[in-house]
């Protein structure tokens, strides 16, 4: 660069000399141009000629008198002599001559000898190009080795950016893989993979008309053909959410990606679940094509290649034979013939946990969908078809995005509560009359149990699910508030319900986890800020949220962590990763349980709980029933049944439990959308998926099959009512 600076300043100092010397000639020589010498012209006069007549006719003299003088002549208005004006100009001709050819030999010069060796890199910048080809992602498997997703080997055709101005060719391609020319023709222009990368044509190609292809390579110029993976999910739609689906990178995503993370334009990326989560350990490390281009871009030769290496393979906690039972009890009640509302509800959640590590082992949703949908592009109308009220939503993650009404499951959470204030013991007893109205306000509230319970105390108030139970205990805490003259705060339930997780996202590695919600006089302000008078907190408000009605929000796997803690004393951080292995099989990354909190619950508190949970399911002859079929004794099992109310539909049923009683192992928590009672319809799913994960524990349980995705059908739900309603 300093040589080419040093040479283009020579040349114009060069040049601009020559220019002066230029000038300075042809001054030179118009001056000179037209000058006499001595000032003065020599001529020549003729002083006479002899005319005398000569018989005649006039005579001429032969010899005339001829004599010189010096004349002054005036100055001439001519330039000269001829020779010398001729001369002049050629010599500024070559001088001229001299400047051009001495600016381009010193150019020449320039390139040729100081700048060739970066002309020469340039030169070959401009020749070669990089192009990246595509890695295979990683596998996931199940915690037992079982493969739930993996890569299936497809043919796809490939064309370069060249073949878009052959119209022969693409003809060609159209008549034998089958796709119409202006589908060809589009693909091979998409230049959403790079200018020089091969354009994809038909990602799963047919073997005949791969061969095809091959047989007649001449006519089809600039097309190739390569092996390619796909994503495969082997068992349709089992465990769909929290494995998730692939797609093609989009623009947005390109501009937050990671890091330690390599995505070119084109490539497939982890939309949701797993795929999304675990995105950067899945994805393989891409290959390398170095092409050799022409001027316009297009590639001539391909001179050297390397191949693409496949991902780490990403192992769940989730066992399959587990996750199995729980996607086929939720599709069999809720969509028995695969159309929604011909069953009972019409969605729901099934989360399993080990209490002790907080693995999850199952987490189903209903309704769901294949993955395998997705792979090489979702079509629009399916994609409508699950982004609409008719099928209920099946890309909806129920287990960790679904919120409902906690409803009488809460009542675990605000027995400790009172407890911890005193609100109640092991001896105090309360009054049930079937309905309330402890503030005197003429606003009475019923138990679910219109009939009354009669006397009745803490124990078999969380057994049989008594809400008076609990309003009194509501009322107890409004009424020690400060703001109403008492010495504690006016959130402390709020602030006991949220050591058990709730109000708070679990942490799970899952996105799109919603936090929940524990209604509070602050929030209420904040919620009804357009209309002031609805902001006020009223007692009214307390005795909703004790029994979880009210404006109190949960998810499923909030729940099951929930009642881990009440179970275990600890809150542990739910994860789904086991491990991730490299493609030689090595552990690369290993999860490591998380404690997040420790509840500061006093040992006999709990006691008093847990002893009424175990009693809970008892009561219900479904519950009992389903346990039975998988040979649990239902007195080894704590449980909580509930039924949420939501206005204009129908109830949500709850069951929540673990197993075993004295030294617990696992949790189920078990959600139905508008599906009813409690103990009657969401009871049987959880004790079904206990069931399965004692007998898998035992050694039992392996089978896997494959599940179907929801068929995005739907009718009028005929039951939402809660009949013989328990809780």
């Amino acid at each position: 660069m300093v040589f080419a600076i040093v040479v283009a300043i020579v040349t114009l100092v060069v040049i601009a000399a020559a220019v002066a010397a230029f000038f300075i000639i042809r001054s030179r020589n118009e001056g000179a141009v037209g000058k006499p010498r001595g000032g003065r012209d020599v001529v020549k006069s003729i002083d006479h000629i002899s005319a005398l007549p000569s018989h005649g006719r006039p005579s001429v003299s032969p010899t005339p008198s001829i004599s010189t003088s010096s004349v002054r002549t005036a100055p001439s208005s001519t330039t000269g002599r001829p020779s010398e004006t001729v001369h002049s100009r050629f010599v500024a001709v070559g001088v001229l001559a001299t400047v051009v050819f001495g600016a381009l030999t010193a150019k020449l010069w320039s390139m040729q000898v100081l700048s060739s060796g970066s002309y020469k890199n340039e030169a070959l910048q401009n020749k070669y190009t990089t192009v990246a080809t595509p890695a295979p992602r990683g596998l996931v498997y199940d915690a037992n080795g079982v493969l739930l997703v993996k890569n299936r080997t497809v043919l796809t055709v490939l064309a370069d950016a060249s073949v878009a101005e052959n119209h022969d060719v693409i003809q060609r391609l159209s008549a034998v893989l089958g796709i119409p020319y202006n589908i060809v023709s589009l693909r091979i222009q998409n230049q959403s993979s790079g200018a020089q990368s091969q354009r994809v044509v038909a990602a799963d190609a047919r073997q005949r008309d791969v061969a095809f292809i091959a047989e007649h390579s001449d006519a089809f110029e600039g097309v190739t053909v390569q092996e390619r993976t796909v994503r495969e999910y082997p068992y349709g739609a089992l465990a769909a959410h929290v494995l998730g689906y692939t797609g093609t990178v989009s623009e947005e995503e390109l501009l937050t990606v990671p890091e330690n993370r390599v995505i070119e334009l084109g490539d497939t990326v982890g939309k949701s679940g797993i795929e999304a989560y675990y995105d950067n350990m899945l994805a393989g490390e891409h290959g390398q094509r170095r092409v050799i281009v022409d001027s316009q871009g297009r590639v001539v030769e391909v001179e050297s290649e390397t191949q693409a290496t496949r991902g780490n393979d990403v192992h769940l906690t989730i066992n399959a034979a587990v996750q199995y039972i729980a996607d086929l009890e939720l599709a069999n009640l809720i969509a028995p013939e695969g159309v929604i509302g011909k069953g009972r509800g019409v969605g729901g959640a099934v989360v399993a946990m080990d209490v002790t590590d907080g693995s999850i082992i199952a987490m189903a949703s209903y309704p769901t969908f294949d993955p395998t949908t997705f792979t090489g592009g979702i079509a629009q109308d399916v994609w409508d078809l699950y982004s609409t009220e008719e099928s209920y939503y099946p890309l909806l993650n129920r287990a960790i995005s679904g919120t409902y009404p906690a409803a009488s499951t809460y009542k675990a959470y605000t027995s400790l509560a009172g407890l911890k204030y005193g609100f109640a013991d092991d001896k105090k007893k309360w009054n049930c009359e079937g309905s309330w109205d402890g503030f005197n306000s003429g606003d009475w509230q019923n138990c679910w149990d219109l009939g009354g319970h009669g006397e009745i105390d803490l124990f078999r108030g969380i057994r049989v699910s008594c809400d008076v139970v609990f309003y009194e205990i509501a009322k107890d805490f409004f009424y020690a508030g400060v703001t109403q003259g008492g010495s504690i705060s006016d959130t402390a339930l709020q602030e006991e319900i949220a050591k058990f997780g709730f109000g708070q996202q679990t942490g799970i590695d899952l996105s799109g986890e919603e936090a929940g919600r524990i209604p509070t006089p602050e929030w209420k302000v904040q919620h009804w800020v357009d209309v002031p008078t609805e902001g006020y907190w009223r007692g009214g408000d307390l005795t909703n949220l004790v029994i979880g009605q009210g404006d109190c929000l949960i998810t499923p796997l909030q729940n099951a962590v929930g009642y881990a803690a009440v179970a275990t004393g600890n809150l542990m951080r739910p994860h789904l990763l086991k491990e991730v292995r490299n493609t030689e099989d090595q552990p690369v990354v290993t999860f490591e349980p998380e404690v997040v909190s420790v509840p500061d619950v006093k040992p006999e508190h709990y006691k008093q709980v847990r002893t009424a949970l175990n009693y809970v399911g008892v009561d219900s002859d479904a519950v009992v029933n389903a346990f039975e079929e998988w040979g649990v004794d239902v007195m080894t099992v704590g449980s909580k049944t509930g039924t949420g109310e939501v206005a204009g539909k129908g109830d949500v049923a709850w069951y929540v439990c673990y197993y075993p009683f004295d030294k617990p192992k696992y949790v189920v928590s078990t959600c139905i959308e508008q599906g009813g009672g409690g103990a009657i319809i969401a009871g049987p799913v959880g004790a079904h998926v206990m069931g399965a994960l004692i007998s898998a524990d035992r050694g039992d349980l392996t089978d896997v099959g494959w599940v179907a995705g929801s068929s995005g059908k739907s009718v009028a739900l005929g039951t939402t009512g809660a009949e013989a309603r328990t809780d």
